[in-house]
C-alpha cells in the first residue's frame, strides 16, 4: 500500500471541532472502506505551534513545505495529521500523508 498527502482546510470552534467536521466530510466523500488517502484515514492531529500562519494562503505553504521536507511530526502516513490554526479564527489547516 501506498500514502497521498493531504490539505484540508475546516471551521469549528475548537481544532478538535473543526477536525471531527473534516475527517466526517472526507469519509462522505471519498468512502469508509479504509486506504483512501485522505484525511478520513486519521484518528488524530497534532498542532504545529512553533510556525505561524496569519492567512489561510500562508497556512497552506507552510503545511505543503512541511509535506515537502518530511517533517517528523507529520510524515508518518499512520500518525496523526498535522494542524495548523490560521491567525486568531476559527479556521484550521489539517494535512500531512495518509495511507491509499
Amino acid at each position: 500500500m501506498g500514502a497521498c498527502e493531504f490539505i484540508n482546510v475546516a471551521k469549528g470552534k475548537t481544532a478538535k471541532e473543526a477536525f471531527s467536521a473534516a475527517v466526517k466530510q472526507a469519509r462522505y466523500d471519498h468512502g469508509h472502506a479504509g486506504y483512501t488517502g485522505t484525511l478520513a484515514e486519521k484518528g488524530g492531529f497534532v498542532f504545529i505551534s512553533n510556525k505561524r500562519a496569519d492567512t489561510l494562503k500562508e497556512a497552506e505553504e507552510l503545511a505543503s513545505t512541511l509535506i515537502n521536507e518530511g517533517d517528523d511530526r507529520v510524515d508518518d502516513k499512520w500518525g496523526p495529521a498535522g494542524c495548523i490554526r490560521v491567525g486568531e479564527t476559527d479556521t484550521y489547516v489539517f494535512f500531512g500523508w495518509a495511507s491509499s
